[in-house]
């Protein structure tokens, strides 16, 4: 062993042993590749092998109790460093003067550094303290490879895709759903109200937002209350199975069990979490749903504010790696033609991440490793957010079919009232899914089908009127490095 590394002082991370280009991941490793700007003068290799340190064994200095263990197992490797196309160099990005640098440092992670089925373990390590390190100006974990051997120690999906359409018996179509809107300040008989009507008028779901928990306008059981009766009358008036996703969402665990017990006396057949509750709750209320044969719908209240930005934080094709580990049937996943943030591609990868077995790293998609599941149940994404049934075509090409499609405004805003922007939506999207399995161009002819199913069916005639020129046409923050190239034929 050298004495130079026993030296009082600050070693290079790299010298410790957190770079390591000769390293080859192990089958059991966890992965990482993470978005690095490093301050000036830092070469590259040195930040990646800070981050590889101070997210596993590292401290400022060396400590003289390494030798009491084999650290080097311990130690998270860099093994390889790559510069962002147009981010590094002469061609980076200005940022105040300067030269935005950035690379994508990949590390491996020996499995034995963490807990067995613990998000909250996970995170801690992989993000605990080293995004405020100050040797970066600013860093974003963009993706994780988990390993078969840790994915198995998790429960995964309370249900999954395919459990919950046999729940629902609905089969060959994209679900409908719709958030109750104002989602704040009605009272309990009015917000049942609400519900019904949505549902009696052909959507699956109706469901709370992520902000109404049990306010002095509207305590948690009467609304539990309300919406229950309006979907039991609703199904009694239409014949089929539907639900509405009574928040759980509260202060304490007690609270929370509270809730969700009461919501499956009054026969719900969902509950719904806020991502705020944090990984343990999500965790636990997983655990719970299984137990109890009810769905799990997970918001992803808050995530925009560490996924959003390009350069630091956490990408959203992360977490949905981990809430598919943590246990959630449904979350929020983007719409790519609605109000809210998703690039076309970085959304396909999202869905994909949820709900395929078997995934291949694919640049364009912004996944940097290959995923595979092990047979755990997908999550079914969740389309929401200023989406109307003028782009049923365009939701349907871009997010298929094992998605659930909640148009709020695009449901409660109908001139002609709730059921009347249900049965709209309803329509748009039997004439889409009908014309999809006549094997019609149903993207490029989108526009026509929805005319000609308007022309018998006022509701969506209406519906078009209203809502058919609306887009939301901002450029995506989060967008893949690299982009497909066309190819001449």
């Amino acid at each position: 062993m050298s004495e130079g590394r026993w030296s009082a002082g600050v070693i290079p991370y790299a010298e410790m042993g957190y770079w390591r280009p000769d390293y080859e991941p192990k089958d059991s490793d966890i992965l990482a590749a993470f978005r690095i700007t490093p301050q000036p003068g830092v070469p590259p290799e040195e930040a990646g092998a800070a981050v590889a340190g101070e997210s596993s064994t590292a401290t400022w200095t060396v400590v003289w109790t390494d030798r009491l263990t084999s650290y080097e197992n311990y130690q998270a490797k860099c093994y390889r460093v790559e510069p962002v196309p147009g981010k590094s160099g002469v061609a980076g990005r200005s940022q105040g003067g300067e030269t935005q640098r950035e690379f994508i440092a990949y590390i491996a992670y020996d499995l034995d550094l963490f807990e067995e089925g613990s998000i909250a373990n996970l995170t801690s390590s992989i993000i605990g303290n080293v995004f405020g390190f100050k040797a970066l100006k600013a860093l974003r974990l963009e993706d994780m490879r988990i390993p078969t051997h840790y994915v198995k120690t998790f429960q995964g999906p309370a249900h999954g895709i395919v459990m919950e359409r046999e729940y629902l018996n609905k089969f060959g179509r994209p679900l409908l759903g719709a958030t109750v809107k104002p989602k704040l300040g009605l009272s309990a008989r009015n917000y049942g109200r609400v519900v019904y009507e949505a549902l009696r008028g052909g959507l699956d779901f109706t469901k709370d937002d992520e902000n109404i928990n049990s306010q002095p306008f509207m305590r948690w059981r009467d609304r539990f209350l309300f919406c229950m009766e309006a979907v039991g009358r609703a199904q009694a008036a239409t014949g089929e199975i539907k639900g509405h996703y009574l928040n759980v969402t509260a202060a304490t665990m007690e609270d929370m069990y509270e809730r969700a017990e009461f919501a499956k006396e009054l026969g719900s057949v969902i509950v719904m979490i806020d991502l705020t509750v944090g990984y343990t709750a999500i965790q636990s209320m997983a655990k719970w749903a299984r137990a109890n044969g009810m769905l799990l719908h997970l918001h992803r209240a808050g995530h925009s504010t560490y996924t959003r930005q390009k350069t630091h934080g956490v990408s959203f094709r992360v977490i949905a790696k981990w809430m598919r580990l943590a246990g959630v049937d449904h979350i929020h996943a983007g719409t790519v033609v609605g109000k809210l943030e998703g690039d076309p591609h970085s959304v396909a990868g999202f869905y994909d991440t949820l709900r395929l077995d078997r995934i291949a790293a694919d640049p364009v998609k912004g996944l940097y490793f290959d995923q595979e599941w092990a047979s755990m149940p997908g999550c079914m994404p969740v389309a929401s957010g200023g989406i109307h049934a003028g782009q049923m075509h365009q939701l349907l090409h871009y997010l298929g079919e094992d998605v659930i499609l909640q148009f709020g405004g695009g449901t409660i805003g109908h001139p002609m009232g709730i059921a009347a922007g249900a049965a709209a939506n309803r329509v748009a999207l039997e004439a889409m899914i009908k014309a999809r399995n006549e094997g019609r161009d149903f993207l490029g002819e989108g526009t026509e089908i929805l005319r000609a199913a308007a022309r018998k069916s006022r509701e969506l005639d209406v519906a078009l009127s209203t809502w058919g020129d609306i887009t939301f046409t901002y450029e995506s923050t989060d967008t893949p490095d690299v982009v497909e190239t066309p190819v001449s034929v």
